[in-house]
C-alpha cells in the first residue's frame, strides 16, 4: 500500500512538467485551475491579476485573476502559487488534492463522449416532437434534468494514468467535468430530435391512428 501511495504522489507532478517553445526556449508557465497549461513570458503580477504574452498572436496578452490560477513556475525555476487551501472561500482541498482534480477535469474534457446521454436526448425529443404538441419538449428537457442524477460511468481508456483513480479529487473533478458535457450534449440532441420529431408530425400527422392524432393540427 506505501507503494502505491509513494507512486501516486510521484504522479502528481506529471501532468505538470515543463513547457518548452518550439526551438527549444522555455518560457514561463503558468497553470490554470481548469487544467489548462501555458507556456508564455509573464510580463506583470500586480493588481489582482497576472498578465502574460499571447504565445498565438505577437503583440497580444492574456490576463488572468487570481483565482483563475493554480501556479506560475518562471522560467528561473521559482513557484509561486495562487491556490491555498482555505475553507472560508470554499478551496476545500489541499495542493495535492487540487492536482489531481484539475487532473480529472482534463482527462474529461479530453477523452469523455457523453454519447449516451446524446443519444437518450435526441430520441427522447423526438418522441416528444412527433406528439404535436406544446408539451413535446417535455420529453427532451425532462431527459436533460435528469442526466445529472446517474453515476457517471468514468471510460478507463480516457484516464492518463489508472494509479489516478486510486485519488477521490481525481474522480470528482472528472465526473464534474463529465456531467456538464452530458447536460451539454442533451440540449443539443434533444433540440435536434425536438426540431425532427415536429417535422415527422407535420409530414406524416394525418396517417396517424385517431386515438394517436393528439397534436394541434388534427
Amino acid at each position: 500500500m506505501p507503494v502505491r501511495i509513494s507512486r501516486l504522489i510521484l504522479l502528481l507532478f506529471i501532468p505538470f512538467c515543463s513547457v518548452a517553445q518550439p526551438g527549444g526556449s522555455v518560457e514561463d508557465t503558468v497553470f490554470l485551475m481548469n487544467g489548462h497549461v501555458i507556456a508564455a513570458r509573464v510580463i506583470d503580477t500586480t493588481l489582482g491579476a497576472v498578465t502574460v504574452h499571447n504565445p498565438e498572436k505577437l503583440l497580444g496578452r492574456l490576463h488572468y485573476e487570481y483565482d483563475q490560477l493554480f501556479l506560475i513556475r518562471f522560467r528561473n525555476g521559482y513557484k509561486r502559487y495562487y491556490y491555498v487551501q482555505d475553507s472560508t472561500i470554499s478551496n476545500w482541498f489541499t495542493r495535492d488534492e487540487m492536482r489531481m482534480y484539475m487532473r480529472g477535469e482534463v482527462d474529461a474534457r479530453k477523452g469523455f463522449r457523453a454519447r449516451g446521454a446524446l443519444i437518450g436526448a435526441t430520441i427522447a425529443g423526438f418522441i416528444g416532437g412527433m406528439t404535436g404538441t406544446i408539451w413535446g419538449p417535455a420529453a427532451p428537457y425532462g431527459f436533460m434534468a435528469l442526466t445529472g442524477l446517474p453515476r457517471v460511468r468514468i471510460v478507463h481508456s480516457t484516464v492518463s494514468n489508472p494509479l489516478y483513480l486510486e485519488s477521490n479529487a481525481y474522480i470528482l473533478g472528472y465526473e464534474r467535468v463529465a456531467r456538464q458535457k452530458m447536460k451539454i450534449r442533451s440540449v443539443l440532441g434533444g433540440t435536434i430530435g425536438l426540431f425532427a420529431g415536429y417535422g415527422f408530425y407535420a409530414i406524416f400527422h394525418t396517417k396517424y391512428p385517431e386515438n394517436l392524432n393528439i397534436g394541434l393540427g388534427k
